[in-house]
């Protein structure tokens, strides 16, 4: 796994490193991933979480190529969707914090895709909401993999059923969503990421791809810290934040981010 820090120290003269050349890096170590698993640098896209940004830094990105933008608050989407428009900016925003049955109307307005769908209950909810608003976004499911009490998802087991009842549905069924547990070493967090990845992968490979869009199923894992192991384990859309905007610290690893 490439730990080399993306900016140089906050000591030196060139501390605050450039957004194109955040993001030039950061595509850069995608693709080498990707090369190293033996796969095309075009089946790995870059989501960038822009959580920690003002609607004008994340308006920057979009000028520079990136067009899927994430957000894991509901308000914090709302409004840079808001800035967006009002400028004559057309992004794919992706909601992937967790969601709340009683906020289900609000993303399925806004939301291009949702990477957070973590149960039959809101699976329900989403689909009529979706039907009444005649607006449907992608879903990913969400799966627990992590043996973390702060964690949501499905179960394994409780995805094919999930699937099949996503088959014949209104919401176009784009993949599954998993998030690596926190762990504080950094040895320890590697070989953590990569098992969860693997085990996702796997997984994905036990489905009907006939179900999924475009019959295949699509891997949203990997952020900041562990996409690269990510993308060897299969991913298909990583969740980068911290790297992309974060001022670089004296820490060897940034803090753990919420979908990104």
């Amino acid at each position: 796994m490439d730990t080399r820090p993306l900016e140089p120290s906050p000591h030196s003269p060139n501390a605050h490193v450039p957004l194109a050349q955040r993001r030039a890096r950061v595509l850069e170590r995608i693709a080498d991933a990707a090369r190293l698993a033996g796969r095309a640098p075009g089946e790995v896209e870059l989501l960038a979480v822009t959580k920690s940004v003002s609607a004008e830094r994340a308006a920057e990105l979009f000028e520079l190529g990136t067009q899927d933008l994430g957000e894991n608050r509901l308000q914090d989407l709302e409004a840079k969707r808001l800035a967006f428009l009002a400028a004559g900016r057309i992004a794919r925003w992706h909601f992937v914090g967790h969601l709340q049955r009683n906020k289900a109307r609000r993303v399925v307005r806004v939301a291009h895709a949702i990477h957070s769908m973590d149960s039959l209950e809101l699976y329900e909810t989403l689909v009529r909401v979706a039907t009444e608003e005649q607006r449907f976004p992608g879903i990913f499911l969400q799966v627990k993999l992590a043996d973390e009490e702060t964690k949501g998802g499905l179960a394994p087991a409780d995805v094919p059923a999930l699937v099949e009842r996503a088959r014949s549905g209104p919401l176009p069924l784009l993949g599954l969503m998993t998030m690596a547990p926190l762990v504080a070493e950094t040895q320890a967090a590697v070989r953590g990421a990569r098992q969860v990845f693997e085990r996702a992968g796997a997984l994905a490979r036990t489905l009907a791809a006939s179900a999924f869009v475009g019959g295949r199923v699509r891997l949203s894992m990997g952020m900041s810290q562990d996409f690269e192991e990510a993308v060897r384990a299969g991913a298909h859309l990583v969740r980068i934040g911290s790297l992309l905007f974060a001022e670089p610290t004296p820490s060897a690893l940034p803090a753990r981010e919420q979908a990104g």
